[in-house]
């Protein structure tokens, strides 16, 4: 076995001091939600399938999450907002547990996709991500064909039978709304798409798994304005299927898409509710001053 070094060794006795501690606080940050549910500042959407439950997150000793307790409804968009640093892609990375391939990170509380805990021993961590698609900031189109980029996760799980995989193409590229613009150059090179179309493509690849949920980290701020209001457009149409949560920093677009909005401030879940109640009357005054730009 190898053996750690004392600076491995010092960092994990932090996690390790960090969690306990926090374990000890538990019931105190519990019944603190409760207390701050009943004022209202956080809503519970009907029909809710992610579920935070007193999650927190730690970078080495750093703790960048704290008692994230709220559950985001299926088949709906829900935002998340707050200035640089507050937490924000941190969680949705959490939801398919990507910061697993982080070293030295460690989590207290829980996520739940329904009744089932993402953190489950009995639950493969390639399972998981078949059911949650993720689109990241910056497209990353795979330097092959439009074709082999829809189908890159289906040929990974061992799909070959050619008719199936045409017809996941098709329709992953219709629904991503981009069948019309390439269905004459599937085999050319993805690199030879615009910067929006190149998005699409990677949200194409994303849903031909037919995940239950799709995750989107800033998924417009690299694009154009056409090319934003394209995705946007596209989100609206794709939510019908997906349960949608996305990370932005824009507050005309979680205002435009979202169905429900969540504001984070350092780390802390400040408010969630439905995006027109929160755009309009914010219950928290500090939800109000990010809003309106006072800050941020």
């Amino acid at each position: 076995m190898k053996e750690e070094s004392p600076m491995e060794q010092t960092l994990e006795e932090k996690i390790r001091a960090s969690l306990e501690s926090k374990n000890k606080l538990a019931p105190k940050a519990e019944n603190k939600i409760s207390r701050e549910s009943k004022e209202s500042f956080i809503q519970t959407p009907k029909n809710p399938l992610i579920h935070c439950e007193n999650f927190s997150f730690f970078y080495g000793a750093t703790q960048s999450l704290y008692d994230i307790h709220f559950s985001m409804p299926e088949k709906q968009v829900t935002a998340i907002i707050g200035p640089s640093g507050c937490g924000k892609s941190t969680l949705l990375r959490s939801i398919n547990r990507m910061n697993d391939l982080i070293d030295f990170v460690a989590h207290a509380g829980d996520i739940k996709i329904g009744s089932q805990s993402i953190h489950d021993s009995e639950l493969e961590v390639t399972e998981l991500r078949k059911r949650i698609g993720m689109v990241f900031q910056k497209s990353n189109p795979f330097p092959k064909s439009i074709y082999e980029n829809v189908i890159y996760g289906l040929r990974m799980a061992g799909q070959n039978k050619r008719s199936a995989l045409d017809e996941a193409v098709e329709t992953s590229l219709k629904a991503a709304a981009l069948w019309e613009e390439v269905k004459d150059r599937l085999q050319q090179s993805a690199l030879g798409l615009s910067g929006g179309q190149m998005q699409r493509l990677c949200i194409a690849r994303a849903i031909a798994n037919r995940p239950e949920i799709l995750l989107m980290d800033e998924p417009c701020s690299a694009l154009d304005p056409i090319a934003t209001a394209k995705i946007e457009e596209l989100i609206y149409e794709l939510k019908k299927d997906y349960t949608i949560v996305i990370v932005t920093h824009n507050m005309q677009q979680a205002a435009r898409v979202s169905d429900w909005t969540a504001f984070f401030f350092m780390g802390r879940l400040i408010e969630f509710d439905g995006t027109k109640k929160m755009f309009m009357s914010p219950t928290k005054k500090q939800t109000e001053e990010y809003i309106t730009g006072r800050f941020g």
